[in-house]
């Protein structure tokens, strides 16, 4: 019983904290974003972005999404999602198209900032993330559109009514979004629950058993590809700095740390934010399969580019 207690007031604290860092970051988004519809500036923001996203079917203001992503993490891309999707429904194939795009580029500061430590060149990590998410979105829109799949509209768990969307009163939306953050709150500790028993059950040692023989076939080295394993199936934070550390030492070829952290940079914790925009609508064929298989390809390509660039093109814009 001790020992029970004991996991669960680790489990809150680590909830209540990581809980805590976002909503320093994401409030102030909040309130930026229903300032800026309040004033009607929304479509004048989004409007330069209308045509990098009816590239891959999305509406312009979903620019915003993205690129908030992009600067922030996950989370405050969902937050600003919530506060516009009440105006601006999508479709089951858009929100999973919107959602490959946060899940392969976010966080581009931070994570990049990671590999770059690890030996990994900074505006190589970016502009890959960048460029990866932008096809693998628009691949996946191309399948959806062409084969009329996942056009329903996209159920999301914090799907807002009608009453306190743009047009409800200011008191209405306040009570509404910190709904939202609760919900957040309760969601980040139900996925710290569920990775701690898929610890348990050793699903993660399955995921990892079944991913080596990939990273193999990819020319990802057997001194790295356990640290690529973590970074793929719990985040490129843990793999990341894992692999700081073996750098550090000398443990791993610089050539395996550039393509462990490309691979992780494209394709990483598949399990928690996977589920993540589950909850905004996204569908498994794109978020989970999709970016997973073209991820693997894409690396499958950059390995034999990287073979035959000359070593000093390699350390100058690949790692150092």
């Amino acid at each position: 019983m001790k020992r029970l207690i004991k996991l669960a007031s680790e489990i809150l604290r680590d909830a209540f904290s990581a809980s805590f860092e976002l909503f320093k970051v994401m409030i102030p988004i909040i309130i930026l974003v229903k300032a800026l519809q309040e004033f009607g500036l929304i479509q004048y923001l989004a409007w330069p972005l209308e045509p990098i996203m009816s590239l891959v079917g999305l509406p312009a203001e979903m620019g915003l999404v993205w690129a908030t992503a992009l600067i922030n993490n996950i989370y405050t891309g969902i937050i600003v999602l919530l506060s516009l999707s009440g105006d601006i429904p999508l479709t089951t194939a858009q929100a999973t198209v919107l959602g490959v795009l946060m899940l392969v580029g976010h966080g581009l500061p931070v994570e990049c900032a990671i590999a770059s430590k690890s030996g990994a060149r900074f505006l190589f990590q970016a502009a890959l993330r960048m460029f990866g998410a932008f096809v693998f979105a628009g691949i996946l829109n191309l399948i959806y559109t062409k084969t009329g799949t996942l056009q329903e509209p996209a159920t999301m768990l914090f799907d807002p009514d009608t009453a306190v969307t743009s047009d409800g009163s200011l008191i209405d939306w306040a009570l509404h979004q910190g709904e939202n953050l609760i919900s957040i709150f309760f969601i980040i500790l139900a996925l710290l629950v569920l990775m701690r028993i898929l610890h348990a059950i050793k699903v993660i040692d399955l995921i990892n058993r079944m991913l080596r023989p990939i990273l193999d076939t990819i020319g990802i080295g057997p001194k790295a590809s356990a640290i690529t394993v973590i970074g793929l199936t719990m985040g490129l934070s843990y793999g990341g700095g894992l692999i700081i550390n073996e750098a550090k030492n000398g443990n791993v070829d610089k050539k395996d740390i550039f393509y462990s952290l490309s691979l992780m940079g494209l394709s990483h914790s598949l399990i928690e934010d996977t589920l993540l925009i589950m909850l905004i609508g996204g569908h498994l064929s794109g978020i989970f399969w999709g970016r997973l298989i073209l991820s693997i390809i894409a690396m499958m390509g950059i390995v034999q580019i990287v073979r035959r660039l000359p070593k000093s093109t390699q350390q100058k814009y690949l790692w150092v």
